[in-house]
């Protein structure tokens, strides 16, 4: 069985969690708080930052399926998660525990941002969120619901870059005049060569097979100014994967996202013609490299009418991201309460007539 490390109150020996809020040690036993320092265990292989090459070089093949058996320290039990699980809690008796060998050695990441936002803030989030919104089903995401939601440290690849870039248009101007007796149109054709340089720094690409792309996209931007150098600390009382998709099948979605930046940034540099159509695109990106991070994130699901619908919020700045669903009663209410009130006014008309 696989090495576990848990974190301790030193006053009675409960499970801590590490609350965003405060950015301290909590004990929900005995209610002692405790600094961040003065708690967290040194990391094993502490000197250890993540390279790609030497990852890449050192792990020919992971086997990501299946589960794995821990043994919590806390209470003997045997503990049974995925094999990419990197935090979680006991079951039996809620001990925080990080999974060692999913957060050490040649996969220690290079950094984690800490949640900022805690439970409390979480539900005004959802609430502003919901506000204002007559068509939502009644009590679609309630209070209970937010308090059963655990936050999330999802593994992302940061990727920096040079891009250099050329890019051809066809531009045109065109100038409208009359005289009094024809109306005159005159159009000039243009060949627009463009070029130019591009640094990237820290595009990010979450690295979790299970996560949903577009949903783990739209919850960006994140602050990294606020990236902190990683411990295992911060996971304490969340849930934590490993990265299952590795740097290099992610980094398509980030390369793409670097030739669309290019391609919008010598387009406003031709904005001053009437018309503009691409005639080529090279853009050449050099110098790529790529850090490993976890960035907080609590994930919603809400089941309603047979579908599954899933949010987002970031769990540094709040931004929430997801579908809302429409409650297809309350349409049908809100119709008829319009035409019941547009028939009112007709009939108000008709009579005042006469």
């Amino acid at each position: 069985m696989s090495e576990l490390v848990s974190f301790k109150c030193p006053s009675c020996g409960s499970p801590l969690s590490f609350n965003a809020e405060e950015e301290k040690f909590l004990c929900d036993y005995c209610g002692g708080t405790f600094d961040f320092d003065a708690v967290k265990n040194a990391d094993v292989n502490a000197d250890t930052e993540f390279d790609w090459g030497d990852y890449h070089a050192n792990v020919s093949h992971e086997e990501l399926d299946g589960t794995v058996s821990y043994v919590c320290q806390s209470c003997g039990a045997e503990v049974v998660t995925d094999a990419t699980t990197a935090a979680s809690q006991c079951p039996y008796c809620g001990n925080n525990i990080v999974m060692e060998h999913n957060v050490g050695g040649l996969i220690k990441p290079n950094g984690i941002i800490p949640f900022r936002i805690d439970k409390k803030k979480l539900s005004q989030i959802v609430a502003d969120y919901c506000k204002d919104r007559p068509l939502l089903p009644k009590n679609f995401i309630t209070q209970k619901k937010i308090q059963e939601v655990q936050g999330l440290y999802v593994p992302f690849w940061l990727y920096n870059c040079h891009a250099d870039g050329r890019m051809g248009f066809e531009g045109t101007r065109m100038r409208v005049w009359t005289d009094g007796r024809f109306d005159y149109t005159e159009t000039r054709y243009y060949y627009i060569d463009c070029t130019g340089d591009m640094d990237f720094s820290r595009i990010p690409a979450d690295g979790s097979i299970r996560m949903n792309n577009a949903l783990m996209d739209s919850v960006e931007p994140f602050d990294f100014s606020d990236l902190q150098p990683f411990a295992k600390g911060y996971l304490s009382g969340f849930i934590a994967d490993r990265f299952d998709d590795d740097a290099d099948a992610c980094l398509p979605r980030a390369t793409d996202r670097v030739r669309t930046s290019v391609s919008r940034a010598f387009r406003s540099a031709v904005s001053q013609y009437d018309s503009i159509t691409e005639s080529k695109r090279n853009i050449d990106l050099q110098d790529t490299s790529v850090e490993y991070v976890l960035l907080p994130i609590y994930l919603i699901t809400v089941k309603y009418g047979g579908e599954v619908y899933q949010y987002a919020v970031n769990g540094q700045t709040g931004k929430i991201v997801g579908e809302l669903p429409i409650d297809k009663s309350r349409v049908t209410k809100r119709f008829l309460g319009v035409a019941a009130g547009v028939g009112a006014a007709v009939l108000a008309l008709l009579t005042f007539v006469f």
